[in-house]
């Protein structure tokens, strides 16, 4: 249900808004948790698992969009990738609960958790800015500049006026084209441009190459993976552990995009993830063949993939995914960005069973995680944009102007210089 939950957002986050998408995403929240609590077979069970992934789904791309348009280029990927990490601590948290409290408690304690962010969003979070431009509603929307940049002293001295007026004047510039298409032909007239086309076919490839990397099957199989290994250690145990590494990595993760660019994060990332599974691959056949008895080495391998994909392939693609297009593309673009990263995920979970057999043997189907990791390096560098401290207006500038990322001729000469020292040599 929460590529259901994506589609429902992207026809509605531009029609009530962004903060009324994520506040009507509570009540199935709440009456997903109710019949799960109240349940008394598998139906109501069912229908309360259904009504909170539809909740999961109706949420998630409002939030992406509104953190994208509020948040400030320098603080912007690090805010958005706080949604892993809370995701992680939840699960950790939802294990500890389960090992102490009964579980219909644990349903009427998960109802209670959206009270306070529901007040929070009451008292302190402006409606975005861009979409009341959107919708021709100039004062609330000077009001909002004028509240999210309050204290920071950078902002000060009519800024928020002048990003009003920037706001303005993209949202005042149709063309001829656009004036003559209805509402949604001229919507979907915008997916034709370059700012439309290259960051969803963009983002198409690199959630493919995230399916097909493994990081989620790992996450998701992770007792049948270790299992498929060969350690005897109990696999659960070894889900647990995993859990808690998703949670410390996530927290590092939210630092490190607030300091680095995505692409050299994202690049270094898939390097570490190949070469660790590659490893794993190699000690799980060693294993097979009983040549070794070293069931750590291929745990400490997985702990290594998990780490650096939780920086690379968990986190970047999300929070670049809305970062990418125009404020009149953002809401409907990121809804089928999340339906197509769902159904890459759904059949790279269901085809893995059948891998192995496949490919010749559970070494194989690590290494093919290695071969789509380190490919993906190069259709990252080759293509990826950098949009770390960029504004909006930048990236639809370089969508525009770019297809390939461009070197700059101060790079290249580095480059150059560097190859000329080493000739020398």
């Amino acid at each position: 249900m929460l590529p259901a939950g994506s589609v429902v957002a992207g026809c509605i986050i531009d029609k009530i808004g962004r903060l009324n998408t994520i506040k009507a995403a509570i009540l199935p929240y709440v009456a997903g948790w109710f019949c799960i609590a109240v349940a008394t077979g598998v139906s109501f069970l069912a229908i309360g698992r259904l009504l909170t992934g539809f909740s999961m789904g109706l949420a998630c791309i409002p939030a992406v969009v509104y953190i994208t348009e509020v948040a400030r280029p320098d603080y912007r990927g690090a805010l958005l990738c706080t949604s892993p990490f809370i995701a992680s601590l939840g699960i950790i948290v939802m294990y500890a609960k389960a090992a102490f409290i009964y579980w219909r408690i644990i349903c009427w304690i998960s109802i209670s958790y959206c009270i306070l962010p529901l007040l929070l969003m009451y008292w302190w979070s402006p409606e975005s800015p861009a979409w009341l431009v959107s919708q021709d509603k100039t004062e609330l929307a000077l009001k909002s500049l004028e509240f999210l940049h309050r204290s920071d002293s950078k902002f000060q001295g009519g800024v928020a006026e002048q990003r009003l007026s920037t706001l303005l004047e993209e949202h005042n510039k149709p063309s001829q084209s656009d004036i003559r298409r209805s509402t949604f032909g001229n919507l979907l007239f915008h997916f034709t441009k370059p700012t439309g086309y290259k960051p969803i076919l963009l983002l198409t490839v690199i959630f493919t190459l995230q399916g097909f990397s493994g990081i989620y099957i790992v996450m998701y199989c992770t007792a049948i993976f270790f299992k498929n290994i060969g350690t005897p250690i109990n696999p659960y145990i070894c889900t647990i552990g995993v859990g808690v590494v998703k949670v410390v990595v996530g927290l590092v993760t939210i630092i490190l995009l607030g300091m680095f660019g995505r692409r050299p994060l994202f690049m270094l990332s898939c390097v570490m993830m190949a070469l660790s599974i590659f490893t794993c691959g190699y000690y799980t056949k060693q294993i097979a063949e009983g040549h070794v008895e070293k069931y750590w080495n291929p745990m400490m391998c997985i702990v290594v993939y998990t780490s650096a994909g939780i920086i690379g392939f968990m986190s970047i693609p999300y929070s670049m995914s809305a970062e990418m297009f125009p404020v009149k593309l953002r809401g409907l673009a990121q809804s089928l960005l999340a339906v197509i990263a769902n159904l890459v995920l759904f059949v790279a979970l269901k085809i893995y069973p059948s891998l192995s057999q496949f490919l010749g043997g559970e070494y194989a189907v690590q290494w093919f995680f290695a071969a789509v990791s380190l490919s993906s390096v190069i259709f990252i560098y080759m293509f990826l944009p950098e949009t770390h401290r960029k504004e909006l207006s930048e990236i639809q500038e370089y969508f525009t102007n770019n297809t390939t990322f461009p070197m700059k001729c101060d790079t290249l000469k580095k480059i150059y210089s560097i190859e000329e020292a080493v000739t020398a040599l």
